[in-house]
Order: structure tokens, then sequence, then C-alpha cells
């Protein structure tokens, strides 16, 4: 049931003064974060590379199209793993939160960078769901491909050894990481190419909370004083439900308010 505001463990309430104290000592600690972040940046920017010599083969709304393709001319490219199964009929809640957080893709083509969603689901599929979601982001699928095997955005065991966020499987199930070797698995990430004439390479992909950067509404939530209302949060009481069990499809939350407010008890049915 959602929380009402009585149940919410709030701030403290202090003078403007008071207030301003505290605010000019974060302010110092988020100096130290802009700066440590600068730095990590930089040390990303001179990862070395690795050449990609595998032919990947995408469909595509204009037919059979190459990973060199997807970088429209272009120097770098971006692709989202977008989570979405074959025998999905719709993709990923989360990865589409991330994907309605992108902006104008123009001010990234003003950096000569292009992006690309890639997911394993037919081209069809495909289609029908960014229809509905209103997207006009470029969209691949990889159905016949080895990609989503060699970046690690789809785990299984039959046709790579497992390994995500550069963890092995014995790793991840150290970690309690559930891990289903009967099936396939998809997980989301981001990796990053670099092209030199028709040469292309890897540069960089990250994984899990990784990706957080990218989702503009996270951090826009960080900026209040309620923040993302999860569990993992401190201070803790202020989560609904384990996880990001809040989390719908942008065209979903209507319903889902609407259930909940009439019929708690439906919720985890959603």
């Amino acid at each position: 049931m959602k929380k009402t505001q009585k149940d919410l463990q709030l701030p403290p309430i202090v003078s403007r003064d008071e207030w301003l104290i505290a605010r000019k000592e974060l302010l110092a600690k988020e100096k130290e974060f802009t700066i440590a972040r600068d730095g990590l940046n930089a040390m990303r920017r001179q990862l070395p590379m690795v050449e990609i010599n595998k032919d990947y083969v995408f469909d595509s709304p204009h037919g059979k199209t190459s990973l060199l393709d997807l970088f429209e001319g272009r120097l770098q490219l971006i692709v989202q793993h977008f989570m979405f199964d074959p025998d999905w009929d719709a993709g990923c809640p989360a990865c589409s939160l991330a994907t309605d957080n992108v902006g104008h893709l123009s001010h990234l083509h003003a950096r000569n960078t292009s992006l690309a969603m890639i997911s394993r689901a037919p081209l069809s599929k495909i289609q029908h769901y960014k229809k509905r979601m209103g997207w006009d982001i470029p969209w691949y699928s990889s159905f016949n491909s080895d990609f989503n095997y060699d970046f690690h955005a789809t785990l299984d065991e039959s046709v790579t050894p497992i390994e995500y966020n550069y963890l092995t499987k014995e790793e991840l199930m150290e970690k309690g990481v559930p891990l289903d070797s009967e099936q396939s698995m998809e997980v989301p990430g981001f990796s990053s190419f670099l092209r030199n004439g028709d040469r292309i390479f890897h540069t960089y992909t990250t994984y899990a909370r990784g990706t957080d950067i990218l989702i503009g509404t996270f951090n826009y939530l960080d900026l209040t004083a309620l923040g993302r209302q999860e569990d993992w949060e401190e201070p803790s009481g202020r989560s609904d439900g384990n996880g990001k069990t809040w989390l719908r499809r942008h065209d979903e939350y209507e319903h889902f308010l609407e259930m909940n407010a009439c019929c708690p008890s439906k919720k985890k049915n959603l």
C-alpha cells in the first residue's frame, strides 16, 4: 500500500541559517564528487580498445545491416543493450525508462556520435513496441547474431560462458545473483564503439548500476528529499516495496495507480 506523508521519515525542520550551514557542508562534498567524476571520466577516455573482427549483421527496417552501418557515418556509436527476449511481447520496463530519458539525438550527432538500441527480439516485435512507446531512436534486432552473447547482454551457458558486469558465473553465484542455467537471461547495459575508417573498436561497456547516470529520472529524484523511494536508500522507511516495484512503462502508470488505490491487494498481479 502506498505510504502517506505521515508514514514517511521526513528531514528535520530547522531555520534558514541552520539549513545554509548544512547545505554548504554538502556542497563541499558535491564539489569533491564532481572533481572525482571528472578524473574517472578521464580514465575512461584513456582505456585501451579492442578491434571488432566479427561481421555482425542485424535486422533493420531497411534490411540486413552491419555494425558499421549503425554508426551512420559518424565516428562514435553508443549501443543500448535493450532487454527484449524473443519470447516477450513487450520490452523491459527498466530499459524502457532508460530510453524514455534519451534526449534529442541531434545533440549527440553534433559530437559525431550515434545512438542505437539492439535487442534479440525479432524486428516485428521491436517495431510494434517502438510504435507503442513513441520512440524514434534507431533500433535493431540481433535475433540471428552473436552480438548479445559476445557482449554479455544475453546470458546463456549453452552459447558462451556466463559473465556479467565482469564477473564469472561462480563469482556471481557467490554474490547471491540468481542464475537459471536452463534458460537464457537478458541483462541491461551500454557499450561504446569508435571507428577509424572501416575499422571498428570496442572502447567501453557498463552494466547494472553503471547505467544509472544515463537515467535522468533517477538523477532528478536524487535531488529531492524523498529520493527514489526504494528499499536500498538511506534513510530507510520511504520505500513502498522491494526493488523497483513502482516502475512501469510510461503508458501503464495510470492503470497501476487506479488499481493500487482501489484494490491494493491486486498490486502483485500487475
